[in-house]
């Protein structure tokens, strides 16, 4: 099955556990040196109350399940996860592709020093680096850095610094 047979939709709050797992998988396939702030129901729990209600999240769905999640929230690409069996498929493209067209005028992202594929990936969608942490900012306290996308080849203007999507406190 290619990235082009797959469904691609809105995510529905009766989803969030699938995209949770996928998440989760997706976490320690890719990033297997970073500590996860957060453990798996803090996850799900996350997402469930969180992520898929209060933002704009994606999926791609194959044979009914989850393979893959695009989470944009304001000008920012918050969450970009797939299932690891899917990589390389041309799911993130897609995503990337309509992250684009959601937000026309600019993107956002951070995305860990330590994962060379996703900066490999981001920059050769044009997303340009503009900033480069100690990783203080974040849970995980792993150096990060910051990506910017502008439409039409522009220069980032800077970094559109936002706030990440919260995790729930109750």
């Amino acid at each position: 099955m290619t990235s082009d047979e797959l469904e691609y939709r809105r995510a529905r709050v009766a989803d969030a556990a699938d995209l949770a797992d996928v998440w989760l998988r997706s976490f320690t396939a890719a990033l297997p040196t970073v500590r996860r702030a957060h453990g798996d129901d803090e996850v799900r729990d996350w997402f469930t109350h969180v992520v898929v209600p209060k933002c704009e999240t994606w999926m791609a769905v194959a044979e009914g399940s989850a393979v893959g999640l695009l989470v944009l929230d304001g000008a920012e690409l918050e969450q970009l996860y797939l299932e690891p069996s899917w990589r390389g498929r041309g799911i993130g493209d897609r995503f990337v592709e309509l992250a684009k067209r959601q937000r026309p005028d600019g993107l956002g992202l951070w995305t860990f020093q330590v994962n060379e594929p996703a900066r490999r990936f981001y920059e050769r969608h044009g997303f340009v680096a503009v900033r480069h942490t100690d990783g203080r900012r974040n849970e995980e306290r792993e150096p990060d850095v910051r990506y910017c996308w502008q439409p039409h080849g522009e220069a980032a203007e800077g970094d559109r610094l936002v706030s990440p999507t919260p995790w729930p406190t109750a």
